[in-house]
This record gives C-alpha cells, structure tokens and sequence, in this order.
C-alpha cells in the first residue's frame, strides 16, 4: 500500500510517500520558523496561509523525488489534531479533496500518535509493548503501549510541557526563536553543577510532571546574577541554560525509570520534538541502562513534525480498514473534521496485525 501523509498542525508544512513493501519513499519539510520569528511565536493566521501556499509545491516536489505517479496512491493520511485548528483544517481539507479527486480513501491521524509512532521508521524499531515518553512544546506524557490504539496514560505535565518550558526560559536569556533549540546550543558552553536546579515532584510517588517551578527558578537566578545589568554575563548565562537542561532531563529519567518499574517493561520510546536534546538522550539512555533497559528514539529530522510519521500511522490504520470519519464515528463523506484537543486514549485500537 503505497501511503501519501500530509502534516500541518503548526508551524512546519510536511509531506511523505511510505510503501508498506518498500518503506519510506520520499519526504519533505518546509519550516514556516523565519516567517514567525519577527513575533517570538507562532502566528496562527499566518501559519495557515503559508501551509495553503506551500501544500501544492511540496507535493510536485515529492512525487518527482520518489518517482511515481499520483495514481498510484492508495490512501492519504493528514493529521487531524490536535494543533491549531485553521492549520489543520488547510491540510484536511487539501487532503480529503486530494482523496476525493483519486477515488482513495482518507484517514484523520492524531499527531501525537504519529510521534509516538515514528521510530518504527528506524532499522531498529522497538516491539510492543513499550513505555513512551511523548516530549514535545505542547505536551510531556508517559503512555504504557500494548499496540497501536492501545494507550494507557500513566502520568503528564500538570503545567507546562517541558519544550514550553524550554521555550519560555529561553525567552528570559533573551534567546532568539524558537528558544528550546538555542537554549541548548548555550548550555553546551555551561556548567550544569553551578545552579542546583529543583527536579519538581521527584519527591512524591506518581508519574505527573511539573515544569513551571523550574522557568521560576530560572527567573529568580537571572535577577540575582544580573546585578544592574538587563542581563547575567554570557557565561553565567550558559550555566543557566545548562542547569536548566539538566534538571529537565533528570526529571524526565526519574520518571520514565518509574514508569517502566511500574508497567514491568523494558523498552522506552522517547518522541516529540524534545526528543531530540542531547542531553535528554544521553541522560535517559543511562537511566534505562541501569533497569537493563532499552532507549528507542526516531532521527532527528524525525523528532519534530514531520509528514512521515503521519504516512506511517496511516498507513497502519487504512491497512486496518480505517476510514477518515470513523474515528469520530461519522460516515465517510467530504465533510472535514478537525479536532484542536483530542485526548490519546480516545483512540481506537487496531486489531489486526499488518
């Protein structure tokens, strides 16, 4: 089956062609980053215009890359939350159109599932069951897997989502946008051991996160070094960031080491934007050691949204027999059907093995 999945939740305009017998064709990316870093954030109006501009020549793009033609797709797969509701309605509706105009069917993806779903891309994918840690600027969750659509939330941020955290911190070092990935690349140049970061809720039984505390911490450390100046010194800075990284990554570790004690799993599944970090990475991958554990993460062009992850969970479902419209439990029509909140666990479950 021969997969077309189209992202466009946010702010990154994302395609890719995946064959169940030949793996990942093609795919491309467009990161809409220097559109909005004139406001420090993502503009959502903007945001869906650029995804309407670049949908089409992304596509032309990715059938010439992979060599095929448009009449061989046999579904299409388009995330349909959660994000912002008008970028995701521009990639639903160009996709149920798209589908229409070929006679395939289409299938609404849940975008976290498509991250959880992504290192099954890798040579190396993890078998089921897992625990995932899903990672990323909007949510932090750990999630016991049996299957795909089989989901059990164990603990999530009571707060802030670690990348926001990260993001809204790096605000305060006065870093450029987007913060999360700056952040990092200051706290490369600092001593984590300097500022003894809290590690939030590490003290209590549980699975919750919370990460607020920490952009606080960080706050109240900048006002005390700065001294008359708007800003620390560039190193003091860089012992922030990287005090800061560190406390986050620790405390992820803590509780996925709970995590996989709790369920009696071995494997972890790291996915989501946050992913990526390094530090997280390295962290996490002696903390599952010590459970003799294993570490799964998707790379790195894979962490952050991307077409690919929502072509491989469609792929899934439509090889289920899933149709856009049942996962609301609504007939398949053109009527389009996006879903800004929409909880993991409501997901249905597959059942048949493909």
């Amino acid at each position: 089956m021969l997969v077309l999945g189209i992202e466009s939740s946010c702010d990154e305009t994302g395609l890719a062609l995946y064959c169940s017998q030949r793996g990942l064709l093609a795919h491309n990316i467009y990161s809409q980053v220097k559109l909005h870093r004139a406001f420090g954030g993502v503009v959502p109006e903007l945001a869906s215009r650029d995804h309407a501009r670049k949908l089409l020549p992304l596509l032309e793009q990715l059938f010439s890359a992979a060599a095929v033609d448009k009449s061989e797709l046999e579904g299409i797969a388009y995330t349909a939350g959660p994000g912002l509701m008008g970028a995701l309605l521009v990639g639903a509706s160009f996709a149920k159109a798209l589908a229409w105009s070929l006679s395939v069917p289409a299938i609404g993806v849940h975008h976290m599932e498509g991250h959880l779903l992504a290192p099954m891309l890798e040579q190396n994918p993890p078998q089921f069951p897992f625990v995932a840690l899903l990672v990323s600027g909007g949510h932090t969750q750990l999630v016991a897997v049996e299957g795909v659509g089989r989901y059990q939330t164990l603990g999530e941020s009571v707060d802030d989502a670690a990348g926001e955290a990260f993001d809204k911190t790096a605000k305060l070092l006065d870093l450029d946008y987007p913060g999360g990935p700056h952040l990092a690349a200051l706290a490369e140049r600092g001593d984590a051991a300097r500022y003894r970061f809290p590690r939030p809720m590490t003290d209590r039984p549980g699975l919750d996160f919370s990460f607020s505390g920490l952009k606080t911490f960080a706050r109240n450390l900048i006002a005390q070094e700065r001294g008359d100046q708007p800003l620390p010194s560039a190193q003091c800075m860089a012992d922030i960031a990287a005090g800061f990284e560190l406390a986050v990554a620790e405390t992820l570790a803590i509780k996925c080491r709970r995590a996989l004690q709790q369920t009696a799993m071995q494997r972890l599944v790291i996915a989501g934007g946050v992913s990526a970090n390094q530090t997280l990475r390295r962290v996490l991958t002696a903390a599952v050691e010590k459970v003799d554990g294993q570490l799964f993460y998707a790379r790195q062009e894979f962490c952050t949204d991307n077409g690919a992850m929502i072509a491989y969970a469609g792929w899934r479902r439509l090889a289920a027999a899933q149709r856009s419209g049942e996962l609301a439990g609504a007939p398949q029509n053109l009527a389009v059907e996006v879903r800004p909140r929409w909880p993991l666990d409501q997901l249905p479950a597959i059942t048949e093995v493909v």
